[in-house]
């Protein structure tokens, strides 16, 4: 309404200084005077500014492991099942896994490294030693209660070998920081019983029960 009544005083004006000239006014120049306050009353108000506090709180980044784990103290433990090993250290949650599945055919290992995992995500997991640089696709896995990095690969895999000597390996997840895993002869033994489809401890547990029955 205001703009209206701007308009209207404007057109009237407008024709009255029109009138009253000696001279007839162009119709042209009266023509662009009423269109001026036309214009004006088709401009946009400026829109609002939007004010921003530096000082509101904002989303945190993802956690990211700043540093790895100390495992100068980890070893190797085998499970009470005797199908699996882990790497950590004492009376703490275990690091690396790994699992033998007898089961499957071939039979399988599974490379489980216990971090935090979130679903939907795939990650590279390098592992090097032993002359060997191997490269395991872990994906996050829930499982036991936890969301963890898990792969399989057949236990005849020649990534596999990696954990068949006995000198130092690395393992690195991105993100979750580098493992230092000291010279054992636990890992190598194990892929080797895994890939004889667990006949070795059968053979070796068959000896042990023929010299208890001798003695």
């Amino acid at each position: 309404m205001a703009c209206a009544r701007r308009l209207w005083a404007a057109r009237s004006s407008a024709i009255t200084a029109a009138a009253t000239r000696s001279d007839p006014m162009p119709r042209r120049a009266l023509a662009f005077a009423l269109l001026i306050p036309l214009a004006a009353c088709g401009e946009a108000e400026p829109a609002p500014v939007q004010q921003v506090r530096l000082d509101q709180p904002q989303a945190a980044p993802p956690s990211v492991m700043a540093s790895s784990p100390d495992t100068s103290e980890a070893s190797w433990l085998v499970d009470e099942s005797g199908q699996s090993i882990s790497f950590g250290n004492a009376d703490e949650a275990p690091l690396l896994t790994l699992a033998c599945r007898l089961d499957a055919e071939p039979p399988q290992i599974s490379i489980i490294r216990h971090a935090e995992a979130r679903p939907g995500l795939s990650a590279l997991f390098p592992v090097l030693g032993n002359g060997t640089r191997s490269r395991f696709m872990v994906d996050a896995v829930l499982s036991e209660g936890e969301w963890r990095w898990e792969g399989s690969l057949p236990a005849d895999d020649p990534q596999l070998d990696v954990f068949t000597g006995a000198r130092d390996i690395t393992a690195t997840l991105p993100g979750r920081g580098m493992l230092e895993i000291a010279g054992s002869r636990i890992p190598g033994e194990f892929v080797t019983w895994c890939r004889a489809g667990g006949e070795v401890v059968a053979a070796e547990a068959e000896e042990e029960e023929e010299t208890e029955a001798n003695e």
